[in-house]
């Protein structure tokens, strides 16, 4: 797909020198505060690598995605200022992935906070305060109060059957 950068492709990328910024996420639904901590934490370097969590890793964690992990993946290479999509397949690659590809800075919203202080001895660790009244979890929780079985649907099309038939 044109624009796309494919896993493990570079645009742009940082020049001899700059710093490389790393963060991860699952990237589900993808909203307003993911693209906010996506530019904050570019604008701390100058090439931007995201891992993206596979639907398998997701699993793991014993969370579902809605959005599939190749759909995901897309979305957040679309992104200005994201330099390289790499898959999160596990907490350990974490250490692997920063000597990998010479991390200055690993980034992770507030929401992790202390999680990652171990990475400090390889680079610099940065948690970035979260966009306020936004999340997945709260738009997921809002699509499930607001889903409507097919028995609801059929009872309120006989209710209105009804109030029809009785007000003619």
């Amino acid at each position: 797909m044109e624009g796309e950068k494919r896993e493990g492709e570079k645009r742009g990328g940082a020049q001899k020198g700059g710093k490389t910024i790393i963060t991860y996420g699952t990237f589900d639904l993808f909203h307003i505060g993911h693209l906010r901590l996506l530019q904050r934490a570019k604008a701390l370097g100058d090439r931007l690598i995201v891992g993206v969590s596979t639907d398998q890793f997701n699993a793991q964690k014993g969370k579902k995605s809605i959005i599939p992990f190749e759909h995901r993946k897309e979305i957040v290479a679309n992104i200005k200022g994201v330099d390289l999509v790499i898959p999160e397949n596990s907490w350990e690659q974490k250490v692997e992935d920063i000597k990998k590809y010479g991390v200055d800075i690993f980034v992770m919203g507030s929401d992790w906070k202390g999680k990652f202080d171990y990475l400090k001895k390889y680079c610099q660790v940065v948690y970035l305060e979260r966009t306020t009244g936004i999340s997945s979890t709260q738009l997921r929780n809002i699509l499930t109060t607001i889903s409507v079985s097919k028995e609801e649907i059929v009872k309120a099309f006989e209710i209105l059957e009804q109030l029809k038939r009785d007000l003619l």
